[in-house]
């Protein structure tokens, strides 16, 4: 087996801001393995500032595991602890080359092009003007449930907002989910979480930043709002003592932060056995990562709509089938992967 990597820099169709900074651009790598003449391709993806992997030796580390694989390292020997990305690229890189390098990692009815997933539709933080905009455009899409990025602007502007979507649509009509990226002070999280309760809200993640242990579980035992652990996830091994402790309603998994397929399988376990809710987000990826986390998705069963619609984000995408139709993803087989740019 011959291991390659080519980096690719994703470019925002606009700024897409977060309560961590606005990103223009977004840097992944595509991990190539070749054999047999078939190419199995999986994707490293990162953000910036959320994201563990150490990224001052980010392409060290991608010359390293391509070294140690073509020199005959055994996987269980190629330590990525530190890397949960290149983990989830070199998982699913593998899953690729077993099944022909055709891009197709797991069979349901969503990758034979069947069925489509629901998703929800992701609004990102920015001036009013901006948010309602991307808010109507998801209401007349035909979606659902709509998730808002909340905890950077001016509070005040931010219930505004919301209280304008629940003055056209009941929670019977559209489901608000929020998240805060940690925007929130502890000191006063409670607070705004009781005034947006007033709106009828799904569930907000991670109101104040992660590592607050004792204060985030006070906030989960008093929310009148059901909370959802995000970034608490990123850099940690699935932990049943941290579930127990904070005890959130839902956790969101990310597969591309954790660490790949396995360990967030592991997480669902834990979280299941403690009765708390989970669904699957992506990460920003390209439609390469996109597309194996989506195909592991449906295989799960969750009838909650996925944080899956990120694949519309860039000018410079890959060309692939995934496509979104009636506030669902859809796999395409009547349609073509172009990996030109990559391979």
């Amino acid at each position: 087996m011959k291991a390659t990597y080519i980096n690719y820099n994703l470019q925002f169709k606009f700024p897409a801001g977060t309560s961590r900074g606005v990103l223009l651009h977004k840097p992944s790598s595509f991990l190539l393995l070749e054999k047999d003449g078939i190419t199995g391709v999986g994707e490293c993806s990162t953000i910036p500032d959320l994201s563990i992997d150490p990224m001052e030796q980010y392409d060290q580390k991608l010359q390293k595991v391509c070294l140690h694989l073509n020199e005959g390292t055994a996987l269980e020997n190629v330590d990525l602890s530190a890397y949960p990305s290149i983990a989830f690229g070199l998982e699913t890189a593998l899953l690729d080359l077993k099944s022909g390098g055709k891009r197709e990692l797991f069979s349901s009815d969503f990758s034979l092009g069947i069925a489509g997933m629901p998703i929800n539709g992701l609004v990102w933080m920015g001036d009013r003007r901006f948010m309602q905009k991307q808010i109507r455009e998801k209401i007349a899409a035909g979606y659902h449930c709509i998730k808002l990025k909340v905890g950077a602007l001016d509070f005040e502007t931010e219930l505004e907002i919301i209280a304008g979507i629940r003055e056209q649509f009941s929670s019977n009509d559209i489901e608000l989910r929020l998240d805060a990226n940690g925007g929130f002070m502890p000191a006063d999280a409670l607070e705004k979480l009781n005034r947006l309760s007033a709106y009828h809200i799904h569930s907000i993640e991670q109101p104040i930043k992660p590592k607050q242990f004792k204060e985030m579980a006070a906030i989960c035992q008093q929310s009148p709002i059901p909370i959802v652990l995000d970034e608490e996830l990123i850099g940690t091994a699935p932990n049943e003592e941290l579930l127990k402790t904070i005890h959130p309603t839902y956790i969101i998994l990310k597969p591309s932060l954790l660490g790949g397929f396995k360990v967030s399988e592991e997480w669902i376990r834990l979280a299941e056995k403690h009765n708390i809710g989970w669904w699957i987000t992506s990460a920003l990826e390209a439609n390469i990562g996109l597309n194996a986390i989506a195909q592991w998705t449906a295989t799960l069963g969750s009838k909650l709509p996925q944080g899956l619609g990120t694949g519309q984000l860039y000018h410079n995408n890959i060309p692939s089938p995934l496509e979104i139709r009636d506030a669902k993803l859809y796999y395409n087989r009547t349609a073509n992967w172009d990996l030109q740019s990559v391979l």
